[in-house]
This record gives structure tokens, sequence and C-alpha cells, in this order.
């Protein structure tokens, strides 16, 4: 089971280093007011309904493309422990430690209630100050 737990983490981790590096890139194109073409890999299409450019200051062109980049991370700055201030340290090394060794409750082997007797009571106390309860 924990071979298990500890294949899924790793590979959760790998996942997250990839994703956080990766960077992609979506273009759109809108023709009057409508999504026309996506694209993420590519270029997207266009409509086909371009404006001439002797025309082009007389003309509003219905078309427009919108660009969405988003950037990855270049770098991957790996931080030591000695860069690490006091507190987080202590943190850290305790955390470490807790969770290799969690606080295991030991269950006792000596029963000494075993050879435990009751006490002898020669006289019978609730009879004698007439105390029942009800």
């Amino acid at each position: 089971m924990k071979s298990i737990f500890i294949k899924i983490t790793s590979a959760l981790l790998a996942f997250l280093v990839l994703f956080s590096t990766l960077s992609f890139t979506v273009e759109s194109h809108y023709c009057g007011g409508f999504l026309m073409d996506i694209s993420v890999i590519g270029e997207a299409n266009d409509c086909g309904m371009k404006v001439e450019q002797t025309m082009a200051a007389e003309k509003i062109n219905c078309c427009k493309d919108e660009v969405i980049i988003t950037e990855g991370q270049d770098e991957l700055h790996p931080v030591s422990f000695d860069t690490l201030n006091f507190e987080k340290q202590q943190f850290l090394t305790t955390f470490y430690s807790s969770y290799l060794n969690p606080v295991k409750e030991e269950s006792s082997r000596n029963n000494i209630y075993k050879a435990f007797h009751r006490p002898v009571i020669p006289i019978n106390y609730q009879i004698k100050y007439q105390s029942f309860l009800i």
C-alpha cells in the first residue's frame, strides 16, 4: 500500500513540474462578434473577409483576432536547506522526524488488576443507613 502511494505521489509531482514549465498560445478569430476559429497549436484561420488596404480607412473591419499567451517557468531554482532561516529549518526537521517516527501507543503487558480482590465489608451500609438508590 505504501509503495502504491509513493508511486502515485511521484507521478503527480512529475506532472506538476511538467505543467508548471509548459507554455502555450491560444489564438481565436472573431468575425462580426461570433467565434469563427480557435487554435492552440498554430494560427487560427480567418473567415476570408479581408478589407482592401486602399479602402481600409473608409470601411470598418468586422474581424478581430485574439491571442492569449501563457508562458511557463523557464528555469527551476532548487532551494538549498542552508538558505532557509532557522524557524523554517526547525519546522522542516521536526515535521520530517515526526513523519518518520510517529508516536505509537504501547499496550501494557502487566495486568495489575488480575490479582485484585474486593475488600470484605462486614456491614451492609445501605441497609444500616437506609440509603437506597431509586
